[in-house]
């Protein structure tokens, strides 16, 4: 039998003889405390926390109705087992009882043996439940230790890899933090939105900025002469830098062996391998159309194109805002989806604004500031 000698039950009355009688018969089993009124039961709890209550209904003052009541109220003592002691023997007073959170009733006169087993087994289911409750606590915090891990396995993966990139591409800098923010900001505006809402959760997208700043992690594959080539590509330079989409996805689907990459970097893939697709089927490297381009891609697409357009090149001097704007209207059903072109329209301040947060030169936020002619 378990051992609960070590187990403190209070004892609640105002009679000095019910105590009398309570403590002679578990006085020998368990460690007996007394409050003699509902009162000082209460204070004596936010001092120390008995394992059980015994607690006598009819008491001058605070009955033991609304003692309990108090005692389940109280984060702390909700989970001590009460048991009311009572002369009475009323139905509805009992419906009232346990609709208060008592676990169980002992009427007067009082039985020994009853009293003894009804106690210990109440002790016993008490013992278990925190057992279960010290179990469920230890787990959620490995969880959350081995998700906190996770996660910084994950960043760290997506700063090494965004850091490659810069070492290749000096466009891609401000380019990066910008780009991860609107998609952000695109994401969070359409979560809502009855085509997206089943995809779009918070956790999604958090992970949509997470893996945005690899959508150019290909561009490590592509030869300097055409990464930085000061004027306009031929047409077979153009068809290798269109090969960054295939390099990129290549890269990720050979990382997926990093520990809880599966997800984050699934989501990488599908970006570094979709964002030039265009909503009319027009786009590489596949030539996908409307709903067949991954949502991630869609979103990205608009993001990089907004972003090439505001910012300065080493073939171009950067766009102002509202031409960008007008461009991207434009190619609403065509180059981007319907709806998050709509969505774009209706955040575009707020995207001019986080360009200006992380414009690399003073010509980006001249142009960013000017106003429509």
């Amino acid at each position: 039998m378990d051992d609960l000698s070590q187990c403190n039950v209070m004892v609640v009355d105002d009679n000095e003889t019910n105590i009398d009688i309570l403590v002679d018969i578990l006085g020998d089993d368990y460690q007996v405390s007394v409050a003699t009124s509902g009162e000082s039961a209460l204070e004596d709890m936010e001092n120390h926390l008995p394992d059980l209550v015994l607690l006598d209904v009819m008491m001058p003052g605070m009955d033991g109705y609304e003692v309990c009541r108090q005692i389940k109220a109280n984060k702390k003592s909700r989970g001590i087992p009460v048991i009311f002691v009572t002369a009475m023997n009323d139905t509805e007073e009992e419906i009232r009882g346990f609709e208060l959170g008592a676990v169980d009733y002992i009427t007067k006169p009082i039985s020994p043996p009853r009293v003894k087993t009804r106690i210990a087994n109440h002790l016993r289911l008490k013992r278990a439940k925190d057992l279960l409750m010290r179990q469920k606590e230890t787990l959620e915090k490995r969880v959350i230790e081995r998700t906190r891990e996770l996660t910084l396995t994950q960043e760290q993966t997506i700063f090494s890899l965004t850091n490659l990139a810069e070492t290749r591409d000096p466009e891609t800098g401000g380019h990066i933090r910008r780009t991860q923010n609107y998609v952000r900001l695109l994401a969070t505006r359409l979560k809502h939105h009855e085509r997206f809402r089943h995809q779009l959760n918070d956790a999604a997208i958090e992970l949509l900025y997470k893996c945005a700043p690899l959508h150019d992690i290909g561009k490590v594959g592509v030869h300097d002469s055409i990464l930085l080539k000061p004027g306009r590509l031929t047409e077979e330079e153009f068809e290798e830098m269109k090969r960054h989409t295939v390099y990129g996805r290549d890269a990720l689907v050979n990382a997926n062996h990093i520990p809880g990459g599966n997800s984050f970097l699934t989501l990488a893939r599908e970006i570094a391998y979709s964002h030039h697709e265009k909503w009319d089927g027009t786009g590489y490297p596949e030539g996908l159309q409307g709903e067949d381009i991954p949502l991630s891609g869609r979103l990205m697409t608009l993001a990089d194109v907004y972003d090439a357009l505001i910012s300065k090149r080493i073939y171009k001097a950067p766009f102002p805002h509202h031409k960008a704007v007008k461009i991207i209207a434009e190619g609403r059903g065509k180059h981007f989806d319907p709806d998050i072109t709509d969505a774009f329209l209706e955040l575009e301040e707020q995207f001019r604004q986080t360009a200006l947060s992380y414009a690399d030169f003073d010509e980006e936020r001249e142009a960013l500031d000017s106003s429509c002619p």
